[in-house]
């Protein structure tokens, strides 16, 4: 199975994994006759990405689907943890790996304001006009600092992001985030400004896909991992049916602090790195099963964010409008329709024409907003030129 590519050929418009540099055609020399060569054709989305993309964003929509039945069904109850387990560990550690090469550039920046923060201003306003439409809320406010719902992985990746350079050239980078990931479990003053309780204990598993090189992802997508993948699914899913009544979910979510759990801090300081290694595993063996050829869902995979912020709209309308009060929906064809039309709705609002439509929103240019690039002097094309010759 061919190796995936660097990020540097993971062009598109999601940012919930981003992509890195733009990718650009190689130079050719020019011909004997004089006349240029034809330019190098535009290097391809790799697709096991955008298929990893897509599959865990419908595990995040499905997971939200299956919210409802947690307290009336043990094996939904153990589903919905076992998802949890993975999923969002899965996108950042994509997320990580896509922000390898993020440095203070220009165009960067820019990409980073377009792409991460204005959809989070937007969202935030919008979810907010959402709540009190629905009546959710009395009044309407928004809150910059105070995400809501979806929005804190915005918040998230902009923090991260800009935080990447750090990472780089520190010594022990996962180390240093998971031991930040632990001094945030056992702080309960942090506050709830900006989610930073969750924004630090996923902050290992950004660090880590900053780390990782695309030959980790080819070694856990072999045959020999794959079929060890299996039983080490089965067994996860087997102990999350065991954990249910034994265990509070809320050490999933990862938005509090050992103590406001009910938990002595240094609990906090033994949940994190064994729950940052059992998330590890399964995020593996989730990719494990990604497959790496083109599929008729791969170019969803560059819509992630456009169905992650707007099935969140249903997924919250769905509870205040009573929708899973009918008898039929607890049943259990009910409940793998539910399943199905979570995955349907996610899948449909990660196509090209809603994209097209959502885009002023998620992805806009916004070149109104930011001063044209300073030409450089003389002296100082002379010196980048001279400082890009190779000795």
């Amino acid at each position: 199975m061919p190796a995936p590519r660097s990020s540097s050929v993971q062009q598109g418009t999601d940012q919930l994994a981003p992509a890195g540099p733009p990718a650009t055609a190689a130079r050719h020399p020019a011909g004997t006759s004089g006349e240029p060569a034809p330019p190098a054709p535009a290097k391809q989305r790799d697709a096991f990405f955008d298929n990893a993309k897509y599959l865990a964003i419908v595990l995040v929509a499905i997971g939200h689907a299956w919210e409802p039945y947690y307290h009336g069904s043990r094996s939904a109850a153990a589903l919905y943890l076992f998802v949890y387990a993975f999923h969002m560990p899965a996108f950042t550690v994509i997320s990580g790996y896509f922000s390898r090469s993020f440095d203070m550039r220009r165009d960067r920046l820019q990409r980073l304001v377009t792409g991460v923060a204005v959809p989070f201003v937007v969202f935030q306003t919008t979810f907010a006009l959402f709540r009190y439409w629905a009546g959710d809320i009395d009044s309407f406010t928004v809150s910059l600092l105070d995400p809501w719902f979806l929005t804190w992985f915005l918040a998230a990746l902009f923090i991260w992001r800009l935080t990447a350079p750090l990472w780089r050239i520190v010594r022990w980078p996962v180390p240093l985030a998971l031991a930040i990931a632990v001094a945030a479990s056992a702080s309960p003053d942090i506050g709830t400004e900006l989610d930073l309780q969750r924004v630090l204990q996923f902050l290992p598993f950004f660090v880590l896909g900053m780390c990782l090189k695309a030959e980790h992802f080819s070694l856990v997508r072999r045959w020999p991992v794959r079929i060890a993948a299996v039983p080490v699914l089965a067994a996860a899913l087997v102990f999350a049916y065991w954990a249910v009544p034994r265990m509070n979910d809320a050490w999933f979510y990862h938005t509090d602090s050992a103590e406001k759990l009910g938990a002595p801090w240094w609990i906090g300081a033994l949940m994190q790195p064994a729950m940052f290694g059992c998330s590890l595993v399964l995020t593996a063996c989730f990719l494990a099963w990604v497959p790496g050829r083109r599929m008729w869902c791969t170019a969803l995979g560059a819509g992630t964010l456009y169905g992650y912020l707007l099935h969140g709209f249903l997924a919250k309308g769905s509870r205040w409008w009573g929708w899973y009060d009918a008898g039929w929906v607890h049943t259990p064809w009910g409940a793998a329709v539910v399943t199905f039309i979570g995955g349907a709705v996610v899948t449909l609002l990660c196509t090209p024409p809603v994209q097209r439509v959502f885009r002023f929103a998620m992805e806009p240019k916004m070149r109104w907003a930011f001063r044209a690039a300073e030409p450089r002097t003389g002296a100082a094309a002379a010196t980048g030129k001279q400082s890009s010759t190779p000795p």
